[in-house]
């Protein structure tokens, strides 16, 4: 008995020791990630220092100043140099008033310089030529890191571009800046254990959403004139909600995966090959595919960049992307549109301000001559809790939570991967138990332990097959009222930071966007006001329950934030998205 309580005493202090190990390599990790990213940081301002010594009159705010459109025209006539362009941005982000205030830029791309070189060398000018470009952390870069934020990903380095990078290097743009993400890339804030909290430039007690946050923030701070951010979710939308900007989530397959994921099973587009996605078909055959599109301080910006992007550059490298170039016919047409419109799904109320601004939008674009018809997207719970987050945790998140494993988890997803922790059979006791509850928890489904998963491939097909059918039936409600776009809100305005964790299913303005794989975007077209305030003292949201008085207290205080709508087309009809988009910033300015 002694020496079996001798040998399992040594075993626990072995235990011990080798969890304390692990914990202090995982530290070290993150460590070096940071430390490589502060050298970085120096050698850029290094970098700034030296260009400023040799041209020291640059009128620095004039440049950040331009309009993406303006900045371009001045590039390709030679009025301004490239050069000059590219300091100027590297010395706004060096300078630190936009990092230091906000943690946006996860790693400074040092060949930058090099690539400000080739294009200075070539005859042709690319529609991007000399615009410096900041991309999301995960997107491939030769040379770098994608970490999702996750320290298993730190050691792996990517070996080439991911086509997305080459083609706006081929377009004559200067990746800058690699930007940061929320752990895991699943939360619509932006922090993660390695590089930490990111904070929104126009309010550091706010987040700046996610998960492209680190984008939303630079692009808004003014360190960057264009960003890439991808969105599963409303991963670009919901940035560009709480940082005042513009986004586009395309059609999945029109800019088809140029994402550069180091744990992906994809070679194509810059992955290592044999390795695994955290959700498994996630990025390449999944229901509701991830989409990759820019985001922009306006319109204009958002259709350069796909311009630039749908080139016979793009659909040579990946023959799966379709082989249709933007169609600048369409976006450039004045022709009165049918808008469909709502300010609620009937599933997350949201704050007046957002319900506000498709009201006051819906009559701008009334008293210009369009047509505005009420429009009520279907069975909105349904598609949340069966065919949205049963696709994310069909197997009940345990492939999820494969990527957690010796890692630090961030305290924003605790709550989820809490859930996720939960054995089959005690979901199925407190699912047993909470049967008098049922038609509240799938009203306002909240918590990951009570998503049901899919049991077998045959339900797998199936829920795949639901997805399509739901599919054909809004598009057929959207036919038979002969609809041109819709006009709806978007989540908003910008939380205050660790509450979009608590709140997971807020996302379903956007989320039902990504189930459809319709093109959506997102406008600033107003701000919180004081009247904004007062009203939500009174919101009671759908039931006045713990959920609704956490989305009260998250958007609270948010006087003078951003108020955005969103704005969406039917598949494949990103142009005529964004001329509706345009439409909507140009009545928005014109208040």
């Amino acid at each position: 008995t002694s020496a079996a309580l001798t040998l399992l005493g040594g075993s626990v202090a072995a235990l011990v020791v080798w969890k304390w190990l692990g914990k202090k390599m995982i530290q070290k990790k993150m460590e070096e990630a940071r430390r490589t990213r502060d050298e970085g940081m120096k050698k850029m301002a290094k970098a700034v220092q030296q260009f400023r010594e040799q041209v020291p009159r640059v009128q620095t705010d004039a440049i950040l100043s331009l309009p993406l459109l303006e900045l371009t025209g001045r590039l390709q006539d030679g009025s301004l140099s490239p050069r000059t362009v590219l300091y100027t941005y590297l010395e706004k982000v060096s300078a630190l008033e936009v990092t230091q205030q906000t943690n946006c830029l996860r790693h400074f791309i040092p060949e930058c310089e090099e690539q400000l070189q080739e294009i200075q060398q070539r005859k042709e000018k690319g529609l991007l030529y000399g615009i410096p470009v900041s991309i999301k952390d995960h997107i491939g870069h030769k040379g770098h890191l994608a970490t999702c934020g996750l320290v298993q990903c730190l050691g792996t380095l990517m070996k080439e571009d991911s086509v997305l990078v080459k083609v706006l290097k081929r377009q004559g743009a200067i990746p800058f800046a690699m930007t940061n993400v929320p752990q895991s890339l699943f939360s619509y804030d932006c922090s993660n254990p390695i590089f930490g909290q990111t904070l929104n430039p126009l309010n550091p007690q706010k987040s700046p959403g996610g998960s492209s946050g680190g984008e939303g923030a630079l692009i808004a701070g003014g360190g960057s004139i264009l960003g890439i951010g991808s969105d599963v979710g409303g991963s670009i939308r919901l940035p560009c909600s709480f940082c005042g900007l513009c986004g586009l989530k395309p059609t999945a397959e029109r800019l088809r995966w140029v994402l550069g994921l180091p744990f992906q099973p994809c070679s194509r587009s810059g992955w290592a090959a044999g390795e695994k996605c955290w959700c498994g078909c996630l990025l390449l055959s999944h229901p509701v595919p991830c989409a990759l599109g820019p985001m922009a301080r306006d319109v204009d910006s958002l259709a350069l960049c796909m311009k630039a992007l749908l080139c016979q550059e793009m659909f040579q490298l990946d023959p799966a992307v379709p082989p249709i170039p933007f169609n600048e016919e369409v976006y450039s047409s004045s022709t009165p549109l049918r808008v469909g419109y709502y300010d609620t799904d009937g599933y997350f109320p949201l704050p007046p301000c957002m319900r506000r601004a498709v009201k006051e939008t819906r009559h701008a674009l009334q008293a210009a001559g369009h047509q505005l018809v009420l429009f009520s997207p279907p069975r909105i719970p349904y598609v949340m809790t069966e065919l949205f987050l049963k696709t994310f945790f069909a197997d009940g998140g345990r492939t999820w939570l494969d990527v957690f494993a010796g890692d630090i988890v961030d305290p924003g997803l605790k709550p989820q991967v809490n859930s996720c922790k939960i054995p089959r059979l005690v979901k199925k006791l407190l699912a047993l138990l909470l049967k008098p509850l049922q038609f509240l928890l799938l009203l306002k489904l909240k918590d990951v332990a009570m998503i049901s998963t899919c049991r077998s491939v045959k339900e797998m097909w199936n829920h795949h097959h639901q997805i399509q059918v739901y599919r054909s039936q809004f598009i057929t409600q959207w036919k038979e009222l002969q609809l041109d776009v819709v006009l709806c809100p978007v989540l908003g305005p910008a939380f205050t930071t660790g509450y979009p964790g608590k709140l997971l299913t807020a996302i379903s303005s956007t989320m039902l966007y990504n189930v459809l794989n319709f093109p959506a975007g997102v406008v600033p077209v107003s701000t919180v006001t004081e009247a904004d305030e007062e009203e939500l003292k009174l919101y009671k949201g759908c039931c006045d329950d713990p959920w609704d008085r956490t989305l009260k207290q998250a958007v609270s205080g948010a006087l003078g934030m951003p108020v955005a709508v969103q704005c969406v087309a039917l598949p494949w009809q990103e142009e005529l998205c964004l001329r509706f988009m345009k439409e909507v910033e140009t009545l928005s300015h014109d208040k």
